[in-house]
Parts: C-alpha cells; sequence; structure tokens
C-alpha cells in the first residue's frame, strides 16, 4: 500500500518470504580483459532435506501456472535441486550430526532405508571378510545416510560411495573398521556432510566474500530472499535488515532504479519490465555504433540466451540485467552526458573503465526500488529519503449506508486508481501516486450528492484531533 512506511512494507513483505522456498538462481558474471565477457548461469535449488531436517513452504497455484506457461521444469526443481540451509540451519544439522541420532524424516526414505538394511542384513551373514557388495540407485543425501546408519547399525562393515548413486558395502574386521573411522579420506566426515548440505550456499558465500556489485532489476524481494534462505532468518528488525543486507553486499545496483534516472532526462520509452528495458536499450536508436561503447561478448558455453529467449528464467533475467545492455548502457549514457559537460580543451577519455561507470551511477549505488510505499527506493547505505507524491485526498460519505475501503476503491477506480485507507466511520482518505489522479477526484466529485472529496488536513481530519477540539 502506499500507506506502508517501508518498515510496515517489510514487516508484510518478511511473513511471504518466510513462507515460500527459492525455485531458480540466475547469476551473471561479467568479467573485463580489453572487452566485457558474459558469463550467464541458471541453477534449480530445493532445501535441504538431510535426517531431521524437513522444511516446509508454500505453493501458490497461480505461481505455477505462471511458470508452467513459461517452461518451468519442475522435474529438475524437485529431483535436481541444489540444496541450501541459512546459518541457523546450519547450526541446527551441526548438532544433529554430532548427536548421531540419523533419524530420517522422509516416509520415502525410511522405506527405502529398511529396505537397503535388509538387503545388507541377509548378506552380511553369509559374506567372508573383505567381500562386497554394491547398492544402487541413491540419490541426494541418501548417499550419506544410508553409510551413517549402517555404520552404525553394523560393526563389522565399511561404505564408501562409488560415482553419483552407488555405494559400496565391505565387511571388515573391528580392527579394521577402526583404521578406516581414523582415516582423512572418509566420505562421511562431519564436514564434508555439512559440505554438502549447504549446496548452493557456499557460491552464495563466495559472492559475499567476493564484495563485488551486486546487479539486479528490482531486486528488493530477491535481497529479502537472498538473507532469509542463504544468510540467516529475516529480522523483526526492518533497521537490522538493511544492516545485514549492506554488510554483505557493500555496493547493491538496481537496474531499475538506474533505468527510472535516465528516463527522466532521456526521450526514452518509459518501460519498466526487465525485457522491455532490454529491448529498447538494444534499439539501434538509442544504442548507435560507438567506437566508445563497451565491447561486450558472449564467453565460451554461455551463448544459450543470446540465441533463444527464455522468459522468467532466473538465468534469463540476469543475463538480461546484468548483460551489459542494461547496465553498461545506461552507464555509458550517464558517462557521455558528464564528459558533455568538461571544458573545451579537455578531452574525456575513448574508452571509460568500469570504475568510470560506477562513478556515474554514483547516485544510485544502494538505492534500491521500491514499488509502493513513502519513499520511491531503500537507501541500504543511508537514511530513506521520503519521495514527493500528490497531497492526501479525504472522502466524506454522505447518504450512503455501509460503504468500506473496498466500495470506495471500485467507486474510484473507473475514473483513477487510489489507495483507500478508513479515517472514520464516514470517511477514507485517499493516497495516489500521480498527480494528475488526484486533480481529476477533487474536479469529478465537486457536485456528487453522496461523496465529497478535498485535500486531507491533518488539523482538520484527523479524529484525534477532532476529539481535543470539541
Amino acid at each position: 500500500s502506499l500507506f506502508d512506511s517501508p518498515a510496515e512494507w517489510y514487516l508484510k513483505a518478511r511473513q511471504s518470504v518466510q513462507r515460500f522456498t527459492i525455485s531458480q538462481f540466475g547469476k551473471h558474471f561479467l568479467s573485463f580483459c580489453c572487452r566485457y565477457v558474459v558469463h550467464s548461469y541458471n541453477f534449480f535449488l530445493f532445501p535441504s532435506t538431510f535426517g531431521a531436517m524437513d522444511p516446509e513452504f508454500t505453493v501458490s497455484a497461480s505461481s505455477i501456472q505462471f511458470l508452467s506457461h513459461y517452461g518451468f521444469d519442475y522435474n529438475k526443481f524437485l529431483k535436481d535441486g541444489i540444496p541450501y540451509m541459512n546459518e541457523l540451519q546450519e547450526k541446527s544439522l551441526r548438532q544433529y550430526l554430532l548427536a548421531g541420532n540419523w533419524e530420517i524424516c522422509s516416509v520415502l526414505d525410511r522405506d527405502s532405508m529398511k529396505k537397503t538394511i535388509d538387503e545388507v542384513t541377509s548378506w552380511i551373514a553369509g559374506a567372508e571378510e573383505e567381500e562386497t557388495l554394491t547398492l544402487r540407485d541413491l540419490h541426494g543425501f541418501q548417499m550419506f545416510e544410508v553409510q551413517l546408519v549402517l555404520r552404525r547399525a553394523l560393526q563389522n562393515v565399511w561404505t564408501q560411495p562409488l560415482g553419483d548413486n552407488e555405494v559400496m558395502v565391505k565387511k571388515v574386521s573391528p580392527q579394521h573398521r577402526r583404521l578406516l573411522e581414523n582415516s582423512p579420506h572418509d566420505s562421511c566426515q562431519k564436514e564434508r556432510i555439512l559440505m554438502s548440505a549447504r549446496g548452493f550456499t557456499n557460491l552464495f558465500q563466495a559472492l559475499v566474500n567476493a564484495k563485488k556489485p551486486l546487479v539486479g532489476h528490482n531486486m528488493l524481494m530477491d535481497l529479502l530472499h537472498l538473507h532469509d534462505k542463504f544468510y540467516k532468518p529475516l529480522p523483526e528488525s526492518y533497521e537490522e535488515f538493511k544492516r545485514n543486507i549492506h554488510s554483505l553486499f557493500p555496493v547493491l545496483i538496481d537496474t531499475k532504479t538506474v533505468t527510472k534516472s535516465v528516463w527522466k532526462d532521456y526521450p526514452f520509452p518509459r518501460v519498466s519490465n526487465l525485457l522491455e528495458v532490454y529491448e529498447v536499450l538494444c534499439s539501434s536508436d538509442i544504442n548507435p555504433t560507438d567506437p566508445a561503447c563497451p565491447v561486450i561478448v558472449l564467453a565460451s558455453g554461455c551463448s544459450r540466451y543470446a540465441e533463444k529467449s527464455s522468459p522468467h528464467e532466473a538465468g534469463y533475467d540476469a543475463f538480461l540485467c546484468g548483460s551489459g545492455k542494461i547496465l553498461l548502457n545506461t552507464s555509458q549514457i550517464l558517462v557521455l552526458e558528464h564528459s558533455n559537460s568538461f571544458p573545451a580543451h579537455v578531452t574525456p577519455e575513448a574508452d571509460p573503465s568500469f570504475s568510470e561507470y560506477l562513478g556515474a551511477l554514483v547516485q544510485c549505488l544502494n538505492q534500491v526500488h521500491f514499488t509502493r510505499g513513502g519513499v520511491s527506493s531503500i537507501n541500504f547505505s543511508g537514511v530513506d529519503i521520503p519521495c514527493r507524491r500528490p497531497p492526501l485526498l479525504v472522502v466524506r460519505v454522505q447518504g450512503w449506508r455501509g460503504l468500506n475501503e473496498r466500495h470506495i476503491y471500485h467507486e474510484l477506480k473507473t475514473l483513477c486508481r487510489f489507495h483507500v485507507q478508513r479515517l472514520s466511520e464516514n470517511q477514507f482518505i485517499l493516497q495516489s501516486s500521480k498527480y494528475k489522479h488526484a486533480r481529476l477526484a477533487l474536479r469529478h466529485y465537486k457536485d456528487h450528492p453522496h461523496l465529497q472529496v478535498s485535500v486531507y488536513r491533518h488539523w482538520r481530519h484527523s479524529p484525534h484531533i477532532s476529539c481535543l477540539l470539541r
């Protein structure tokens, strides 16, 4: 709602983020050596489900339909998704491994484990020492769970993985078993299990350690998910969330904020959708051939997205955002604008460096677009600056009983769009992001028999002040 402060919005968004999971993560790396080289990746993710860890998440039917329409591979998401966890989940898993309970929550895994133990128990009764048995068709964390459970249940066996889906079981003497348990090459060492269970979180931590600029488009919800899924559960405090994100990623660039700042001064089509922004910046009218324009090439094996569009695939969206057409081309426009202001005797460099591009974006750094509320962007390196909005309007209802916010909204929406909030029994506050809508409502309802619209004055319309003046 336009009435929400960033802190109020955050508390609402936090509840949503805690209920849902991430299905894909798109990553786009831009390296420079004489030219900008593009590396694009798309990762399917699925929460870690090891031992007692069995995360729950909500599924939205409309989201499933939307992603299915664009060809989302749900089998890959469910069967081959890379695990991930945050620090709190990792702490719980570490304690679980130290306790050695090996509790298995999944009914499917429990049935599979029982069948495996029965098979090994029957085999070992007649097996000789050093004889082996191969267990097949194991997937994901079953590779660890099978080994841990068998080692605990049977003191005269040893296990080790064979490839991705097979485990070798060997009958050994107790002495040999003790030697193998102390081997540094044991595949079931706790740190190795934790590393595997962390999965994609290892890459996230590498990104954090690199301290490189993080680029996204309308990325506020992305930042909430990054914090919640890979770092720590989202804190209750909005300010603490901001501090944490700034500590993780000191330089944020939201290309929606960047493009909006460029649209103000240039006669480009006012588009906000990521694909539309990309197409506008790729057009010959806006992106003429210029030797000063950054040279962008695709890395070997990363040409898929240039050859075929894949809307709403995470890797493709990252490609559009960070391929250079949005980030570098808008930066180039700002650099050229700055160079035009140089004195005639000063010649700017023909090939600006990336640090110069960042310099041109200085007003946009760490300013993440905020769609609805009292600010236009969230400032992750300082105080949020209130944005300029049309004045609040107040609607007074006369002779029209039983109206609520929804009734007022539907009454007005054929004319213009407002966010509506009840002020008193017969008064409602209206907030719009457009001045023309405020003017239109004041003019249209000037002589309305039931709805009187006027500019909101706190001293006149606030119920608290009205009580004091009585």
